[in-house]
């Protein structure tokens, strides 16, 4: 071993263990939290003195521990996590008679297996046994509390069921699981019928690297609150004039990256005035957006006139730092193979998706999901 190697090793070795130190305490945290839930539902329910504090409980118990961290709000999502989660009982118990052996005889904490016997006779007296769940062990090892909170926020449990895989699976952080709530990830795939797919392509969009992973197959866009039978009366300004109303939604759904610079922007090709829909800038690619929306099925003219744009934004306004422009066709309905050989063998950028105005059914979701966590 030379010196460089024992830098390179003591430097792994640093790192691979302050990562699991790290982990161990985000661990440690969230059974905290879970069993302080449980002695405050518990507490609720059975104590001696209970309706003494009635709604004023949380604040009296922050107010009476009196340190930092331990608060009110901790003390209300503890309670919902105990609530939300009640599967947690069989590896808290086993946590604590885990602890509670490596502990001497004469230093053995009372309370500690107070807690195993309590946990116990809840497991002997409850089902607590949840079919097509996830694992508690599974969720404990890979969520921090901090997640969490967030899924806890969500009441349907099949759908909370799915962001908890989409968390252990792609590593989200609690801000990316924000954005993937906000983004309707859940509803969208149950419109790809292939959860591998689904969650290879949300890592993608994620931390994209290319213009692929960017653009997504199939748009929704029902936070417009079309009704069905209005969408077929629509027409495109007014459907672009309904989307840039909700800028923010819009934006979300388009995905992370898209910033807005115009819409119906105005280019002049020879003494011939012409319209793009929408223009965006994409911060991450570093390229124009061209974005174009018809209230019809796809049609390759459709892709003709989107190459003309895309040509005219290289030549014209594209800077020299900039990467190629990209061209995106949103359309109602497309056949794949014309897709393919209308685009095939051009220079330019251009995806054609589908959007959609309604949300997959919520049996489609359930079937699709729970057939995926059965692993």
């Amino acid at each position: 071993m030379n010196f460089e190697q024992l830098v390179t090793i003591i430097t792994d070795t640093h790192q691979q263990l302050q990562q699991s130190a790290v982990k161990a305490v985000n661990q440690c945290q969230t059974v905290r939290n879970w069993l302080i839930g449980f002695y405050i539902v518990e507490f609720e329910q059975n104590g001696e003195d209970r309706a003494q504090y009635g709604e004023q409980l949380l604040k009296k118990l922050e107010q009476r521990i009196n340190q930092n961290g331990l608060n009110d709000t901790l003390f209300k999502w503890s309670r919902k996590f105990y609530l939300v989660y009640p599967s947690f009982a069989s590896l808290i118990n086993n946590l604590a008679t885990s602890i509670s052996a490596t502990m001497s005889h004469q230093s053995r904490n009372n309370d500690l297996m107070q807690i195993s016997a309590t946990v116990s006779h809840l497991l002997q007296n409850s089902d607590y046994k949840q079919e097509n769940s996830i694992s508690p062990e599974k969720l404990i090892s890979s969520i921090s509390f901090s997640h969490f909170i967030e899924l806890m926020k969500i009441d349907n449990p099949v759908k909370r069921m799915y962001y908890e895989m989409l968390t252990i699976q792609t590593g989200l952080s609690v801000r990316e699981l924000r954005r993937q709530i906000g983004a309707l990830s859940y509803e969208r795939v149950g419109l790809s019928g292939d959860m591998e797919y689904a969650l290879t392509a949300i890592r993608q969009k994620i931390h994209p690297q290319t213009a692929t992973d960017v653009i997504k197959d199939d748009y929704f866009f029902e936070f417009l609150n079309i009704p069905q039978q209005r969408a077929l009366l629509l027409k495109e300004n007014e459907l672009e004039t309904r989307l840039l109303d909700h800028l923010r939604d819009f934006i979300i759904e388009l995905g992370n990256g898209f910033c807005f610079e115009a819409r119906q922007k105005r280019i002049l090709i020879g003494d011939e005035y012409f319209f793009i829909d929408m223009v965006f800038y994409h911060r991450i690619l570093k390229a124009h957006i061209l974005l174009e929306v018809k209230i019809s099925p796809f049609d390759h003219a459709h892709v003709s006139q989107l190459y003309s744009y895309l040509n005219y934004y290289k030549a014209e306004v594209m800077e020299p730092d900039d990467n190629p422009p990209i061209g995106i066709l949103l359309v109602t309905d497309k056949n794949d193979a014309l897709v393919q050989y209308t685009t095939a063998g051009l220079d330019e950028q251009i995806f054609v998706s589908k959007y959609k105005l309604q949300l997959p059914t919520e049996q489609q979701l359930r079937d699709l999901i729970l057939e995926t966590i059965r692993w």
